[in-house]
């Protein structure tokens, strides 16, 4: 470590001011505090003492997510290898997707020495990685040029910020999405929801879902549909052969059948609470994200208030409707309020997206309304339009634009009680 300190020392006056390198400031920064800690400090009165910053906050936030990026290795390999070993399915013909089939089929067999067996971990870890590496790389390689880019042109320092949103998104993706759409969809959340309004901290949208909306509606066909959740359902697949989510199945399914949801999607609640099921890549396990919910809680990174109020906001709206299924011809409402919990993208949403700290409420009591919220309008969504069978990405947004609105309320609730308890006659 010190051989690489002196040789960062060696080379700064390049990037300081009036150095040839000067432009290229920001990367010598960003690489110099992620190696070390900044020498710079608060020289004058500081109001806030802390010992956490950006970086550790954000090295947090990754450390959480290390239970969903096992998850979704190992789930994505396992529903592939699933599909091929006791199916009958074939590996999914395709290019645009990272490796070509016939490279990542010899880098598998061949040069690993694996097999498609469901019941092998490692071949299911190994196989998950060959679909979720490519993603994640191309999404870091666009996205990270964006935020250089940005940097190098106002001038500023590198935003950690961006590891977090680098992870998130490919989480939130099917395995089988085509790389150009990976960069194309980052590219629109880091520059859209985020640049054009200052950068780091000063966008009112989560990058990561803002991403992930634009590609759900300009490139549906990739983003929604039995082929898309698992890398062995290909168009040259076994007939018959899906790999629909529980939302899928239940949106579909004929009302009659929907009183009984392990029927209609042929999985258990336990099945969607481990993550054993089709989805994106990360979303899937409930208790990974418990894991990575305590992990933020504890460090006082992720707020409670907002996953409590998701969580009551939730279950208060989806037993309302499960009150009345049976004047419906709707078979969503057959959905109980524990089985809205463990579907879809909910656990995910709530944990990682909904407590953004920049984009979410900043008040205690408005943490609180916020969450309840996003809680009440993933259910409405998932429930009442059919045409979004998952409704956490489209809540957790409209959640963004309405959170200024919320803090604004509370903070003007305050003045006029404050005013109210002090007048004087």
């Amino acid at each position: 470590m010190k051989f690489l300190r002196k040789q960062l020392d060696m080379v700064e006056p390049l990037f300081k001011k009036g150095g040839k390198l000067e432009k290229l400031y920001p990367l010598y920064e960003a690489n110099d505090t992620f190696l070390f800690t900044p020498g710079e400090v608060t020289k004058g009165t500081s109001h806030v003492r802390d010992a956490i910053d950006m970086k550790r906050m954000m090295s947090t936030v990754i450390v959480a997510l290390v239970p969903c990026i096992l998850m979704a290795l190992w789930n994505t390999g396992y529903q592939a290898n699933l599909a091929i070993a006791e199916q009958g399915a074939k590996p999914l013909q395709t290019s645009i997707t990272g490796l070509d089939s016939i490279t990542r089929d010899y880098l598998f067999t061949q040069v690993l020495g694996m097999e498609y067996d469901p019941h092998n971990p490692i071949a299911n870890l190994v196989h998950g990685a060959l679909w979720f590496l490519p993603v994640y790389i191309a999404c870091m390689a666009v996205g990270g040029l964006c935020e250089v880019t940005f940097a190098i042109i106002r001038g500023h320092e590198i935003n950690e910020g961006f590891l977090v949103s680098g992870m998130l998104f490919p989480l939130t993706l099917p395995p089988a999405i085509p790389l150009w759409q990976v960069g194309l969809g980052i590219a629109f959340g880091i520059v859209v929801g985020k640049e054009i309004f200052g950068g780091t901290g000063k966008n009112f949208l989560n990058p990561a879902l803002t991403a992930r909306a634009f590609l759900y509606f300009a490139h549906a066909s990739f983003m929604s549909g039995d082929r898309v959740w698992t890398a062995a359902a290909a168009e040259n697949g076994v007939d018959g052969w899906t790999a629909a989510t529980t939302l899928g199945s239940m949106a579909t399914a004929d009302v009659a059948q929907a009183a009984d949801v392990n029927a209609v999607s042929g999985l258990s609640w336990f099945d969607c609470f481990m993550g054993w099921i089709p989805g994106s890549m990360g979303e899937t396990s409930t208790l990974a994200c418990l894991i990575g919910a305590a992990i933020l809680i504890a460090s006082g990174i992720g707020s409670w208030r907002i996953m409590t109020g998701v969580l009551l906001g939730a279950i208060g709206m989806s037993c309302m409707l499960y009150a009345f299924r049976e004047y419906s011809d709707n078979s969503m409402v057959y959905l109980s309020p524990l089985r809205h919990l463990v579907v879809g993208g909910f656990a995910f949403g709530t944990v990682f997206m909904a407590t953004d700290p920049v984009s979410a409420s900043m008040t205690e009591s408005g943490k609180w309304w916020y969450g309840g919220l996003i809680g009440v309008m993933t259910v409405l969504i998932r429930v009442i339009n059919p045409a979004f069978a998952e409704g956490i990405m489209l809540a957790i947004l409209f959640g963004n634009v309405m959170a200024p609105l919320i803090d604004y309320c509370v903070i003007q609730s305050n003045v006029k009680r404050r005013a109210a308890r002090y007048a004087t006659t």
